[in-house]
């Protein structure tokens, strides 16, 4: 560090909360022990691709929530919104320059305007990694099949269980203050207003097309949804998360990839309601989705997702130097796409169909509506909207660029480890072959509208999520 700086600065990207932060928890130990001031430093930026008033409001939103909170707490805060691509970088390296050190988030997508920047800072720069609960870095490769991951995960996640971040790592801290920053800095690069009625998206060079949907973003309406789910839907989880009229998911995915909470925090407190200590783990690693963690069912079931299957993601991310190219799915996935390429598609859409729902599949459109109006689709029929889209594409590497595209540009999830998953699950990556071999198919897992239809309830889904009048009369039962 540089002694001599004038103080320490956490730049804030993927973990958008001030409690439950390892790379926090870091700054906050060098701004003491240097006995400099703490700047924590939010960016959003505007140079990427799917960059769009939905995501630039939910990120405001979580901007008010740590002005409020850092409002008492020994620290400066300083959010920051990059007017043109560029901006972000110019004032990040000036802080830079005045700095001890920089810490910041590691995270294995680059975010678009300042993926090489760590690198050039004309400080010391740290990236910590808080991801999940087991450090990326503790896997030394990409793992094929979630199965695989789970065991390596139940073999070395032990070790790794009592590592927490602190609750409020704010709280208690005495550290100088600093007062301002800069006036040469403030003028040039001036905060945003914490008050979001001043903000003039549209004036920002960004898709304005794609407006702010539900949910609310921010730590504190992540929190409120997390106690909500933890307190009425968790205990039955297992049985009911399938159903799309239940409604019955954390829907915590947009606050999980925009950083508002942390799996610690879920996870301490699903442990605390289970009475859970490590001393009932099971002694072997068997890769077994049940019975490892020696929880009740429901909570077994639902951190299989939040840790096996969220965690994979980021394991794929960063170990799959082409994750989110055609060529990195599976030898076997490739191969029996690419025999079936050419079979002829009982229906072709363009991307404008697609997008807009003009489909002949009403629980397929509902599905879409549900992307473009909420943000995010059921997690069972998320699956089936890409199963559908693969159908019904000339080919499927188009299919997987349509998946991206829409999934990137609608959900607040997207551009995340975990839904490029998702979106890559559909064509083969961490499953296996599935018989019989189909047309467009092949022995890639296939789903249809109708059996959905048959498994779980959906006449309600459909009717809420409408795009109006359906274009064709065709049969659902045509999928089959």
């Amino acid at each position: 560090p540089r002694t001599g700086g004038e103080y320490v600065v956490y730049w804030m990207t993927a973990a958008g909360r001030l409690r439950w932060n390892f790379a926090l928890d870091r700054a906050v130990s060098w701004a003491e022990e240097l006995q400099r001031p703490l700047l924590i430093v939010e960016v959003i930026g505007c140079g990427g691709q799917w960059d769009c008033d939905r995501f630039h409001g939910f990120l405001l939103q979580g901007v008010q929530d740590h002005a409020s909170q850092a409002a008492g707490c020994p620290v400066r805060y300083y959010p920051y919104l990059e007017a043109r691509p560029g901006q972000a970088e110019k004032f990040l390296l000036a802080l830079g320059r005045q700095a001890c050190l920089v810490v910041t988030d590691d995270y294995p997508i680059a975010l678009p305007s300042v993926a090489t920047l760590p690198e050039k800072m004309p400080c010391r720069c740290e990236k910590v990694d808080g991801n999940g609960l087991l450090p990326i870095r503790a896997a030394d490769r990409a793992f094929p099949t979630a199965y695989a991951f789970r065991r390596m995960l139940q073999r070395v996640l032990p070790e790794h269980l009592l590592a927490a971040p602190q609750a409020d790592p704010l709280h208690g801290v005495r550290l100088p203050r600093l007062a301002e920053l800069p006036a040469k800095l403030t003028r040039r690069w001036p905060p945003v207003s914490p008050d979001l009625a001043a903000v003039e998206l549209s004036k920002l060079p960004i898709d304005h097309s794609v407006p702010p949907v539900p949910p609310v973003g921010g730590s504190a309406a992540a929190v409120s949804q997390w106690h909500g789910f933890l307190k009425q839907r968790l205990k039955t989880y297992h049985d009911s998360r399938n159903q799309p009229e239940a409604e019955w998911t954390s829907r915590l995915s947009p606050y999980l990839h925009f950083g508002q909470i942390s799996t610690h925090e879920i996870f301490h407190d699903v442990a605390r309601k289970e009475g859970w200590t490590p001393l009932r783990l099971a002694e072997k690693a068997t890769g077994a989705r049940a019975g490892w963690w020696g929880m009740s069912e429901a909570a077994e079931a639902y951190l299989d997702q939040l840790i096996t299957w969220r965690e994979l993601g980021f394991n794929g991310c960063t170990f799959l130097p082409d994750y989110d190219h055609y060529e990195s799915l599976p030898d076997w996935a490739r191969a029996t796409l690419a025999k079936h390429a050419a079979d002829p598609r009982p229906y072709v859409y363009s991307y404008d169909q697609f997008a807009t729902a003009q489909t002949h599949d009403p629980l397929w459109n509902a599905a879409q509506v549900q992307l473009r109006t909420r943000g995010m689709i059921h997690n069972y029929l998320r699956m089936l909207w890409g199963k559908k889209i693969l159908e019904w594409t000339p080919h499927p590497e188009e299919a997987l660029e349509t998946m991206i595209d829409l999934n990137n540009r609608y959900s607040l999830d997207g551009q995340d480890p975990n839904s490029y998953t998702g979106v890559f699950w559909i064509l083969g990556r961490y499953d296996r072959a599935w018989g019989p071999e189909r047309p467009i198919f092949g022995t890639i897992r296939f789903m249809s509208s109708a059996n959905t239809a048959r498994k779980y309830r959906v006449s309600n889904y459909i009717n809420t999520y409408s795009p109006g009048p359906e274009l064709a009369s065709e049969e659902m039962s045509r999928d089959c």
